[in-house]
């Protein structure tokens, strides 16, 4: 997710983002555990949609 389409989206659509790849992550971490994955690097990615969503979610509440 690229972080121009975050900024677009409002508070409330950005929470609901932030849980649902929250729950996606801890499905991919425990569902998985005894099984291979096919796409390693989604572990990744999912980290850092988080990581961006909470980043502008912390920069809108100071006033940036």
């Amino acid at each position: 997710m690229k972080t121009k389409e975050i900024r677009e989206l409002n508070n409330i659509e950005m929470e609901k983002k932030l849980v649902l790849l929250r729950e996606k992550q801890r499905a991919f971490r425990f569902g998985g555990a005894g099984s291979r994955t096919k796409n390693v690097k989604e572990g990744k990615t999912m980290r850092q949609d988080i990581a961006k969503i909470l980043t502008i979610i912390r920069d809108k509440k100071d006033g940036k």
